[in-house]
This record gives C-alpha cells, sequence and structure tokens, in this order.
C-alpha cells in the first residue's frame, strides 16, 4: 500500500482550484477549474480537490452539514527553500497568514502558516541549522 493523493474536499471548487493554480503555482495535472475534480503536481505527492458535496453524497453522509465550528483537521506541509522569500512572495499575491515566519526549535523548523480559500491550514517550512 502507498500513498498516491492528499484529497481537501472543499466547499468553493472554482476558487480553491485558482488558489493551488495561480497563488502556490502548482502544475495541473488533471482537470480544470470547471471541476468537479483536479490533480496538482506538488513535488513528489499529488494535492487533489474534489467537491465536498460529491465526496459526501458518495460516501452517504449528504445527509450532514457541509459546515461546522471545529479545530482543524488535516494540515497540508510545504517544504521551501526560504520561509521568509516564499511568506513575501506568497503575500504579494494576495495570502494572508496565520502567522509570520518563526523559528521553532522544538520542532527544528522555521515555519509559516496561511489557509487556502477553502480554510485548510497550509505550512510553508524550512529546516533549522543545527
Amino acid at each position: 500500500m502507498r500513498l498516491t493523493h492528499v484529497r481537501l474536499l472543499v466547499a468553493d471548487y472554482p476558487t480553491c482550484f485558482r488558489f493551488y493554480r495561480d497563488v502556490m503555482g502548482f502544475p495541473v495535472a488533471w482537470g480544470d477549474e470547471n471541476g468537479p475534480y483536479a490533480d496538482f503536481r506538488a513535488g513528489e505527492a499529488m494535492l487533489a480537490l474534489y467537491d465536498r458535496r460529491l465526496m459526501a453524497e458518495a460516501v452517504g453522509t449528504d445527509d450532514r452539514p457541509l459546515t461546522a465550528n471545529a479545530m482543524d483537521r488535516c494540515a497540508l506541509i510545504f517544504a521551501v527553500e526560504s520561509v521568509d522569500g516564499d511568506f513575501d512572495a506568497l503575500r504579494s499575491r494576495g495570502v494572508v497568514f496565520e502567522t509570520d515566519p518563526q523559528d521553532r526549535p522544538a520542532w527544528g523548523i522555521r515555519t509559516a502558516h496561511f489557509r487556502d480559500p477553502d480554510g485548510n491550514l497550509l505550512e510553508i517550512y524550512t529546516e533549522l541549522s543545527p
């Protein structure tokens, strides 16, 4: 068994598609802005988007609310060359950050956090020098 994709189940598919293509800069491997599904090449992994309502229908949970106040249930973690450089580049493309770049010695990395248009938590990081 091997992991092939991380799939985000999103409420606003077109906006999230444009975010991952245009802001994050991931090449589209399959699908388009019209949805309801797309794959993006994100380094060695694939990042997939799928319309949350359709996944709920497929697994028989479409009678439940599509939104709820809860703690984050997933985070996408991206290694970058420079947290500060990517922070500036993403901010210039309209990304609003939850946290500014900061060293996290206990984790051994420097991080910054932000959200995609659907509220999914994203982290960019660089390893701290030993």
